[in-house]
This record gives structure tokens, sequence and C-alpha cells, in this order.
């Protein structure tokens, strides 16, 4: 029988990631006063949206949601869900997947330094395909259940190097002539620091991906329902989170200010034993959170192959698809080591409607439940605000000068509010609500609006 630990080092293997080690170098981009708001205001609103989806699993009598998309069906009907939360789950965990293989390259290229100085320098690729090469056996492990040895030791490793990090700090103390102000020297320059910070904070709560999947290996009965344990176990991952969140964040910014490198590991140097062990804890860690994001996408891949290809559900199927999938990933991310930085643009899609925007989703699976609106017609409206907030995210994610103003005009985003204008245009012309469901129309567009106005763009 699963208890509730399961889910508690499940959630921590999703959650925490290498990324942990980039907040100092964040909160030199965000200041004192942001960087700490930032960071408490995003674990305290992942963890409400987690609890959401934790309480949405059972919440339709007789059925559970075990995956995403299932969810994002009930809530906007059986095509157009799919279509909604699928594209978005795939470019998280298999963007995820890319990055960790970049990720779990580097800190193996660092070890291979630190403990090696008078060796040939060796290239980041074949790194990176020695830590493919482990994905290539464990890919192979059938479900969740089966990774819960290796979900465990990454949950442990990831403690671990946060300790190391924060601690090494501690000890190292406040460097001389340390600085706290913003780096950049334009205005322009420290408002796209401040955005690219911010999309690093975000890019550390993407465990709600996966949240589903997880609580789906919990036996659930109607006595004991599985978002008892899941519950419990997320509240002790979220702890976890924040005892390897916050202190390094905080710490690290105080000991070398905005001078910290966007990896505090390189900042700290010495002693070298230590940061070299935090190096490979680091690779342990991403080896399961690897696995951990990998395994939706096998379930996708397997049952497109079967449901829809008529393939036989064979050893050999699986076998090549998920070869497939782990050289995909390992072939990516050789090809564009930076890749990272691309995700920052692709996730403004999927990273903030699928971890911070659940509430809109909630509210309205939640409608649909109680039937207090026709189900096409509102999930459309929820559908076309999401949407609308989405693109307006994407305009101002991208982390450099060049790209944003491209994109802006590209994307017909000069006039942001010019897309709620289209959305309300087409709800008043196509349907007929009834006053209260215009009144909150209404507000969706004077949100809207405001938002636009605020940010110099309500011309």
């Amino acid at each position: 029988m699963q208890k509730w630990w399961y889910s508690a080092f499940h959630n921590v293997t999703a959650m925490v990631g290498a990324g942990v080690l980039s907040f100092p170098y964040a909160m030199s981009e965000l200041g004192w006063g942001p960087g700490v708001t930032v960071l408490v205001i995003s674990w305290i609103i992942t963890l409400c949206t987690l609890w959401q989806m934790v309480e949405m699993h059972e919440m339709v009598p007789g059925k559970h949601f075990n995956r995403y998309h299932e969810l994002g069906q009930h809530a906007f009907g059986e095509k157009l869900g799919l279509w909604i939360v699928v594209p978005q789950q795939l470019v998280v965990e298999v963007g995820v997947d890319i990055v960790y293989m970049v990720t779990g390259g580097n800190p193996l290229q660092k070890f291979h330094d630190i403990i090696c100085t008078d060796c040939k320098e060796i290239k980041l690729t074949y790194f990176i395909m020695i830590f493919a090469s482990v994905h290539f056996v464990l890919s192979h492990l059938p479900n969740f259940n089966s990774i819960s040895g290796v979900s465990l030791a990454a949950a442990v490793m990831s403690l671990s190097y946060s300790t190391i990090a924060w601690g090494a700090s501690v000890h190292k103390g406040v460097q001389k002539d340390v600085q706290y102000g913003y780096k950049a020297k334009t205005r322009a320059g420290t408002v796209f620091n401040f955005f690219s910070a911010l999309g690093d904070v975000a890019f550390a709560y993407a465990g709600h991906n996966v949240v589903l999947e997880i609580q789906a290996t919990m036996p659930s009965t109607q006595e004991t329902p599985s978002k008892k344990p899941m519950w419990k176990g997320v509240i002790v991952a979220y702890i976890v989170v924040a005892v390897c969140y916050f202190p390094v964040a905080l710490i690290g910014y105080r000991t070398f200010g905005n001078t910290v490198e966007d990896n505090i590991l390189i900042s700290l140097k010495k002693p070298v034993w230590l940061i070299a062990m935090a190096n490979m804890f680091v690779v342990v860690h991403v080896i399961g959170s690897y696995q951990i994001y990998a395994m939706p996408v096998f379930d996708m891949i397997e049952t497109v192959l079967v449901r829809k290809l008529r393939f036989k559900p064979t050893w050999w199927l699986r076998f090549i698809a998920r070869n497939v999938y782990v050289g995909f990933t390992m072939f990516v991310a050789i090809t564009l080591p930076f890749f990272g930085e691309l995700l920052a643009f692709f996730g403004g899609f999927a990273f903030a409607p699928t971890t911070y925007f659940i509430f809109f989703r909630h509210i309205c699976v939640y409608c649909i439940k109680f039937h207090l609106y026709p189900r096409n017609k509102q999930c459309k409206q929820n559908s076309c605000a999401i949407l609308s907030a989405s693109l307006y995210n994407v305009a101002l994610h991208p982390q450099t000068e060049e790209v944003q103003p491209v994109l802006v005009h590209q994307l017909g985003l000069h006039n942001p509010w010019g897309s709620f204008d289209a959305c309300w245009t087409h709800w008043r012309a196509k349907t007929d609500y009834t006053p209260s469901q215009n009144l909150q129309n209404l507000r969706f567009y004077l949100i809207a609006r405001a938002y636009a106005i605020a940010n110099g763009n309500g011309d």
C-alpha cells in the first residue's frame, strides 16, 4: 500500500531542480524586496494550485482524473480539452527533459574539470551522451512505482546540494565591497533582467504537470481517498522545497551580492572537494527528475501507438519508443545546449497556464460540477481569457531586448488589449447571456483593459 511519503519524495524530485542554484543570481536581478516577495508569493500560489489539483483528482464520484489532459477534457470538452492541455504539457515535460540533459552534462563536466585539472579538456557533448546513457537503461522501468528508489535518491540529493550551497556560503561569509544594486546600467536592461529572473523563479515550480500521474499511483477508495495521503505528502514536499529554495536564494545573495554567478557553485569554488561532491549530487538528482517528467510522455507515446496506430503492446514497442524519446532529447540537448534560454520563451506558453493559472480551470470545473453555467459557453470564455493573458505574458517573457520588440509586432501584441476586444466582441455577437454572465464577461474585459493601461498599452 502506498504511503504519503511516496507522494513527498516524488513531488520533491519533480519540483526541486538544479535551477535552485541560480536563485541567488535571480535575487540579484530582482533585489531584496521584490525578490523575497516573488519567492514567497510563488511558493504560496503554487501550493494553492497544487491543492486544487489534488482535490480535483477525485472530484467527480466514481471517476479519477489520472492524467492532466483528462482534467482538461472534463473542463473544456473531449477535443478542446485535449488540444488545450496536451500541447502545453508536452512543452513543459519534453522541454524540461531536454534542459535536464544539458543540466546533467554540465555538472559532470565541472566535476571532471575540478578533480582532474591536468586532464585534456572534454567537450560538453560527450558528457551529455554519458548522462543520456543512464536513461537508455532507466527509461525501461515501467511506471512511477518502479522508479521510487531513483526518485528517493534524487530527493535526498536535492536537499544535499542545496544545503552545501547555502552552508558553504555561510562559511565563506559576506564578501568585501559587496553590492546589492541592479547590475544593468539602463532602465530597459533592468526591466528585462527583472522579467528574466521572474522566469527563473517560475521555472522552479513545474511539478504540477506530473502531480495527477503521481497521485494515480496511490490506492483510493471511498472510505480512504488518495487525496488525504497525497496532500500530506505535498505539504512535506513543500516544506523541503522551502528549505532548499529560501536559504540558497537569500544567503547566496547576501554573501556575493550582484556579483554572484548564475550558478552559485561557480562563485563558491572552494573547498574543492565539497563543490565537486555538490556537482555529483546535482547529476544524481537530475537523473531522477528526468525520469519523473519522462514517464507521462512515455505513457502518451505508447497510448497513441497502441490505440491510434494499432500497434500491439509488446516489450519491443516500449523498447523502441522509449529509446527514441531519450535519443531525441539527447540530440536536441547536444544540438542546442542553450535550449534553456529558448525554454524561457516557449515556457511562457505553458509554464504559467499549467502552474499558475489553474485557478481559472478550477473555477470552470467547479461551475460544470454544480451546473452553474452551460458547459461549452463558460469554458470558451475562460479559454479565451487565459489564452489572451498567456499571449500577453509571452510578449514580456523573452530575455533579450533584441527579441522582444520583434515578437511583439509579429504576434500583434503591440496593442494587446485588442485581443481582449476581439474576445468581447465575439462573445457579445454570438451568444446570449444572462445579466450575471454578462457581468462576469465585463469583469474579464475591464481587468484586461486596466492591465493594458497600467503597462502603457491602453491606446
